[in-house]
């Protein structure tokens, strides 16, 4: 959305091809019909996830959907999002029209990346070979995604172009108010993959610590967020947690505004938006050293677990309110310095037009 938007504002025509969902319109335009979006009817049950069989009946809708659209239209570029399931339309497309297409990886579209999708990898795992061999230019948001990438297929070159946050949606409140706690934060989807249960259980530990009392707010939902609800009862930590839920994109910034801390023990990403949001909204960041995406994000902002995540949240603990209050800061200025759209977006362009070149 906010690539689109960047790319109509600096004078391109941007057509977006994607997925329906409940009462969403088939057809919208924005920004003086610079930006069409068409959504395809298809089977999508749910907003953060998709199902193999989803996927399928997307990418046989888009594939006739695309033939359609590319006989009466010209298009320069192909940006696709995810190598699966939309790799295959684009390079049908490049063979039957000459479109040149770039590849944006998401991570879980990469072999190896998610367990649910063991089948689906060694189903794809030769024609994924082909289709990012015959792209025009494949991208990774962060140098460990890349590396992980280039562990599946090291044939090809790799960008590196990170993703980007919306800093006046996610800005911090001018002042806070305390409620007497400290409130970390986690946002995302609930899967085994994100950590969680290496830090629910010692939360009641940590609170002694600390001297400090500690709030733990999650914000999203997903197949294991009643494993999570055990762990919480089995340790006795229930009344220190707060399950949100699943929650629109125009609320999600009130949840920054009350969080002290971001908390995020993922094992693995590609560059996760949700702590770029944090950081936009200035909050200090806990993550795994380990987890891609770090290494681009966190500097003087926040602190990163090498091997016990709940080790380091007891260092930031420790730290002054005035030392915490400077992490925050730092955080909103390299959001804003380092990962406006502004500035991501033409990363793309410029990649685009050496690709248009060729």
């Amino acid at each position: 959305m906010f690539l689109s938007e960047q790319y109509a504002l600096k004078d391109n025509q941007v057509t977006i091809v994607s997925v329906g969902f409940e009462d969403l319109p088939q057809y919208e335009s924005f920004l003086e019909g610079k930006i069409k979006i068409y959504r395809l009817i298809a089977k999508r049950k749910n907003k953060e996830h998709c199902s193999f069989t989803e996927m399928a009946d997307y990418l046989i809708k888009a594939r006739g959907f695309c033939n359609k659209l590319l006989k009466s239209e010209k298009f320069d570029i192909c940006q696709v999002f995810f190598g699966i399931p939309s790799g295959p339309i684009a390079f049908r497309l490049k063979k039957k029209y000459g479109v040149p297409y770039v590849i944006r990886f998401g991570g879980g579209d990469i072999p190896g990346f998610q367990n649910r999708f063991k089948v689906l990898y060694k189903l794809m795992g030769i024609p994924l070979k082909v289709i990012w061999k015959n792209a025009d230019s494949l991208v990774a948001n962060s140098e460990g995604l890349k590396k992980f990438a280039m562990g599946f297929y090291d044939k090809c070159d790799i960008d590196i172009i990170n993703n980007g946050v919306d800093a006046d949606t996610f800005r911090p409140l001018e002042e806070k108010k305390k409620n007497g706690c400290v409130e970390l934060l986690f946002v995302s989807r609930l899967i085994e993959r994100k950590g969680l249960q290496f830090l629910i259980p010692h939360l009641r530990e940590l609170e002694e610590k600390s001297g400090k009392k500690l709030h733990l707010t999650i914000v999203g939902d997903g197949p294991y967020r009643e494993k999570l609800e055990q762990i919480a009862d089995l340790y006795s930590v229930r009344n220190m947690i707060s399950f949100e839920g699943q929650k629109d994109k125009n609320e999600i910034a009130d949840y920054y505004h009350k969080g002290d801390v971001f908390v995020f023990p993922s094992m693995r990403e590609g560059m996760p938006n949700v702590v770029l949001e944090a950081m936009a909204s200035g909050l200090p960041i806990i993550m795994r050293e380990d987890c891609e995406g770090s290494r681009e994000l966190i500097d003087g902002n926040g602190i990163l677990a090498t091997d016990d995540f709940c080790e380091a949240l007891e260092s930031y603990l420790e730290l002054s309110e005035e030392d915490q209050r400077a992490m925050g800061t730092k955080s909103r200025e390299k959001a804003v310095r380092e990962f406006s759209w502004d500035s991501i977006s033409d990363r793309y362009l410029n990649l685009f037009n050496e690709v248009i070149k060729k």
